[in-house]
């Protein structure tokens, strides 16, 4: 059975063949598309066939956003999936969209040892709750709940619930944001790549918290997209940049306050996966203790903070595992 697989994303969107055959599957034919190039997921698709012809006998795509009857509206982008249009585009029955979030989730359960990194051991519950946390473009969560001998995976939008400041500094950054004209100011505005970084970057220059060198003004005039530029020289040891790994640290403190919050509303004591794209470049970052200790300050409850895994899922492809184990579970 060949499924079409895909991992639709803000920035970038991944589409393969997941081969799947008594419960087992096999992920070939990879290509990923940068998402901003396309005005809709259909061309997309129908350049993906183009280039790999594969025979196709159904489809399950995640994608970022909430799902509803089978149509999605990509937080991040202008479009809206529906499956409707894709079966047609496709000539065949099954066309199942799920959330990003949903299929990363889905895939917890067949990770590898080597897909993940353990940041804090803590004592596994086998039936406990997981909870799933993503910054990428946006920043997604879920979660998952053991019934029956099986885990099911289950969406969240809770990434858009408010920004809950633990500090001084941290309110100085709701202010300032809410100050650009937001009367709401979620967590993904200050934590995720197009939004949260940019933001946070931005309150550290014009607060003067920090000095913005010369050379780093014209490389991020010069370059389409800021995240990725403060990520890298943050990460950079031979270069001296106050304000990139102020910047960095403050978008990993946010994170973990955010990565606490979701473990004590769904009490994960079955683990917490930080997964995303923004994750596994900043692997560095989150060893750092001061990432550990900011997740666990939540007062009388910090012990049992302590308590619960911590990992960050290393694999790329969690999504499109998910949305292959998604038609085979």
């Amino acid at each position: 059975m060949n499924t079409l697989v895909g991992d639709i994303g803000g920035t970038k969107t991944i589409l393969a063949i997941a081969l799947t055959k008594n419960g087992q599957y096999r992920i070939r034919n990879e290509r990923t598309y940068r998402s901003g190039d396309y005005s809709n997921l259909e061309n997309i698709i129908s350049d993906y066939l183009k280039s790999t012809d594969p025979k196709i006998d159904k489809a399950c795509l995640a994608l970022a956003g909430p799902v509803s009857n089978n149509q999605a509206r990509i937080t991040n982008l202008p479009w809206v999936v529906d499956a409707k249009n894709l079966r047609s585009l496709l000539k065949i029955s099954s066309v199942k969209l799920i959330n990003d979030l949903e299929a990363i989730a889905c895939s917890i359960p067949y990770l590898k040892t080597d897909d993940i990194l353990i940041l804090q051991a803590g004592l596994t519950d086998k039936q406990g709750n997981i909870a799933v946390i993503a910054p990428g473009t946006g920043l997604g969560e879920a979660y998952l709940t053991y019934d029956h001998g099986s885990y099911n995976a289950h969406p969240s939008e809770g990434a858009h619930a408010s920004f809950s400041p633990i500090n001084d500094l941290q309110a100085e950054l709701l202010k300032y944001v809410q100050n650009q004209g937001f009367d709401h100011v979620s967590f993904e505005r200050v934590c995720s790549g197009s939004l949260g970084i940019p933001n946070i970057y931005n309150f550290l220059k014009d607060s003067e918290k920090e000095i913005e060198p010369q050379w780093l003004s014209q490389k991020l005039a010069d370059g389409s997209d800021p995240t990725p530029i403060i990520i890298e020289t943050a990460l950079n040891d031979s270069v001296e940049c106050s304000i990139c790994r102020s910047a960095l640290e403050l978008f990993c403190e946010i994170l973990a306050v955010e990565t606490g919050n979701l473990a004590l509303k769904i009490l994960s004591t079955g683990g917490i996966y930080i997964a995303g794209g923004i994750a596994g470049k900043i692997i560095k970052e989150l060893k750092k203790p001061y990432f550990i200790r900011a997740m666990q300050q939540k007062g009388r409850f910090s012990e049992q903070l302590k308590a619960m895994p911590v990992k960050v899922i290393k694999n790329r492809n969690a999504g499109l595992i998910g949305a292959a184990v998604c038609e085979i579970q």
